[in-house]
């Protein structure tokens, strides 16, 4: 075969090992191949891929030619006084002609194996920069010298076997990482059941008590039980959003749909967190409609949202400003809309403020409280009835978030899914 056709055929022996090596993960198989084209190109007797252990820093044979394979791979080649060790280590290619009288040659191959090196060329296996292994080629046929095309065809093969292990190697490292995530999430997820149900008992009976001790001791000591079941209250809406969040996270929440009067619930919200914005020196107004705006849906959660919504509003508005809240219809759904004039959120913020314990202040510095757990809770229950949630700002004069709700969503959900309860 002549040149030119000689180089083609080369080149589409080359391209077909590049073809699978991006439509495979099996990399024993593929370096199988590698050094079998490897031998076949430079017209050697044998090929063989070594690689440095990472626990010895002895190389040792991954892969080779025919039958030695199984054989080479419990030999261990030192890095020192080795041919291929000081290709490893200089990162160039080399050319043996006489392998049994170079000094670096090493013996102990050719000693368990009963196979004799007479020529030998290695080239290292590079990921940027870095040399992971080596190729070799032993023992060109005709006993004739190996040449630059050789060198050439090798140094390609060489570069594809690095990135088919450190591609290997990454997804390991990455499937290993993902197992430790899913083990960590279960571990988080169980511990919030546990600790969330552990809770509940304990802190109803601080309730409990807490109201008795209120009535039975009238004025005397009314601000430290106050301060009491403050406290306890609060501590139950913490537990219950952690058992929220871990229920839609899980997919274990069920909506319990029946038809109800949005209008009405979002007023009795209003009314709710009046005397907290009054508190704060903030106005609340609401923008309702005259009639009603029935929707079918669970009441329950679409309660958490509106409280959830009203509640931020009125925490992170300074005294002096306002909270409007509206409702109205938008062509088949409907839009709850709750907008305040306080410090506004950044507009790379507006997406993320829905993540799981996200929060714009800093954790050490932020003035006010909470888990950064309801908008992500918030978001959750809106899709869950199939419908959005989105924020609108500008820095320093305010925010805007509206939720739009489809009025039978949960009605078709509940079609579509096991039956739940309607009133």
């Amino acid at each position: 075969m002549s040149g030119p056709e000689n180089q083609i055929e080369k080149l589409e022996r080359i391209l077909e090992i590049s073809r699978e090596l991006t439509s495979t993960l099996a990399l024993g198989p593929l370096l199988s191949k590698i050094v079998d084209t490897a031998a076949q190109l430079t017209v050697s007797e044998d090929a063989s891929i070594l690689l440095r252990d990472a626990r010895t820093g002895e190389l040792r044979f991954r892969t080779a030619t025919g039958e030695k394979s199984e054989q080479l791979a419990d030999i261990p080649v030192p890095v020192e006084g080795s041919i291929a060790g000081e290709v490893m280590k200089s990162g160039e290619p080399m050319i043996v002609t006489d392998a049994q009288q170079d000094p670096r040659h090493f013996g102990g191959v050719a000693q368990q194996i009963g196979s004799e090196t007479r020529s030998l060329l290695a080239v290292p296996m590079l990921i940027r920069d870095r040399c992971i292994g080596v190729l070799e080629v032993l023992n060109k046929k005709g006993d004739l010298p190996f040449g630059q095309d050789d060198v050439d065809a090798l140094k390609t093969l060489a570069a594809q076997a690095a990135v088919a292990i450190e591609n290997t190697r990454l997804i390991g490292a990455l499937r290993t990482a993902y197992k430790r995530l899913g083990e960590l999430d279960k571990l988080k997820s169980d511990f919030i059941s546990i600790a969330s149900h552990e809770l509940r008992t304990p802190l109803s009976l601080i309730l409990l008590y807490a109201a008795v001790l209120q009535e039975q001791m009238g004025g005397s000591g009314a601000g430290e039980i106050d301060a009491v079941l403050r406290a306890a209250t609060r501590l139950k809406h913490i537990i219950e959003t952690m058992l929220n969040l871990r229920y839609l996270e899980t997919g274990q929440m069920d909506l319990i749909p029946h038809r109800f009067d949005l209008r009405t619930e979002v007023q009795s919200a209003c009314e709710d967190y009046q005397a907290l914005a009054e508190t704060g020196g903030v106005i609340l107004k609401a923008t309702l409609p005259d009639e009603e705006m029935p929707i079918y849906a669970d009441q329950e959660k679409i309660r958490v949202v509106v409280d959830n919504l009203i509640s931020n509003a009125v925490k992170f508005t300074p005294a002096g400003g306002q909270v409007r809240v509206a409702l109205r219809s938008r062509g088949d759904d409907l839009e709850f809309s709750v907008a305040d004039t306080g410090v506004g959120i950044p507009q790379e913020e507006l997406e993320r403020i829905f993540e799981r314990f996200y929060q714009v202040e800093d954790h050490m510095t932020r003035r006010q409280g909470g888990m950064g757990l309801g908008l992500s809770i918030v978001r959750g229950l809106v899709d869950l009835h199939g419908g959005r949630v989105w924020a609108e700002s500008v820095p320093d004069q305010g925010s805007r978030f509206v939720v739009l709700l489809p009025p039978y969503a949960a009605e078709k959900l509940a079609e579509s899914r096991s039956p739940l309860s309607v009133d």
